[in-house]
């Protein structure tokens, strides 16, 4: 690769799964790549692996977001790509020490706080920002703004759904606000993955997951992270559209209505900046 070509990415949930297997894939393409992880052990190993670089950041402390934020700003003199991977299907409910309930906080609060600190040099690197999404969004989310930690109807479910349809949201929102100005941003599927994913979960989709006649049926890490790669290497309008949700490597046909709905994106990404404390004038 042309030294030109080489592009800075930084990607979250980067020590196991397909974060994990994207960083890989990126780093043997030539780029530099930072990979963030909530362990501190696991995500050492996957950097060492690489030569990469690594930042550890637990989503459940809003602290360390802010903290990632700064550290990024500071090291990277460019981000290219944001690959906001990070997130899982949790166990019961509970609250962060934020006070949100932890699948609302760690799936998309974290990850619109993130972003939104870093949009400074974002702009100005022109750069893609990724949401790992999934159809959880369609098959389980309902968003209420009234009621965005699910306090009256809870399931580990409902709550991964909805955080999966706010991924989409928040990449509508994204793209609205600052595509003119050469910000790109997608959100994507990844199939089911043959990787830790509800581990921490009391899902249904737990066993799953975990028994080897599951994983017989699943794609590979590497394939999952497939499209996470695709769209960090090649170019919003040429490649693919901006502002869309892709499963299986193309726009998908069927999503959740309230995915299409662009007043209801506007008014999560304003829920959500006063929610971080980053309410606009």
């Amino acid at each position: 690769m042309e030294n030109a070509d080489r592009r800075t990415i930084v990607i979250t949930g980067a020590s196991d799964g397909i974060g994990a297997a994207a960083a890989r894939l990126l780093t043997s393409a030539g780029h530099r790549v930072v990979v963030v992880g909530r362990s501190p052990e696991k995500t050492a190993a996957v950097a060492h692996e690489l030569g990469a670089e690594h930042l550890v950041a637990d989503y459940t402390r809003l602290g360390e977001v802010r903290d990632l934020a700064a550290r990024l700003d500071e090291t990277c003199a460019r981000i290219d790509v944001l690959a906001n991977n990070a997130g899982g299907i949790l166990g019961d409910r509970s609250k962060t020490d934020d006070g949100f309930e932890r699948t609302f906080q760690v799936n998309h609060l974290a990850q619109f706080l993130l972003t939104n600190l870093l949009l400074d040099k974002l702009l100005a690197s022109r750069a893609t920002v990724i949401q790992t999404s999934s159809m959880g969004a369609r098959l389980f989310g309902h968003l209420d703004l009234d009621d965005l930690d699910h306090d009256r109807d809870f399931t580990p479910h409902l709550a991964y759904g909805t955080a999966k349809l706010e991924n989409i949201l928040f990449t509508t929102e994204l793209h609205r606000r600052y595509h003119e100005r050469g910000l790109a941003s997608v959100a994507f599927h990844p199939g089911g993955v043959a990787t830790n994913f509800a581990a921490e979960s009391t899902s249904f989709m737990r066993p799953l997951y975990q028994s080897r006649i599951g994983k017989l049926f699943m794609a590979t890490p590497e394939q999952g992270a497939a499209q996470l790669v695709r769209f960090a290497q090649t170019e919003p309008g040429a490649d693919w559209q901006s502002g869309a949700y892709y499963e299986r490597g193309r726009v998908a046909r069927r999503t959740h209505p309230q995915a299409r709905d662009a007043g209801l994106a506007r008014r999560l990404w304003e829920r959500s900046a006063q929610l971080v404390g980053m309410a606009e004038d």
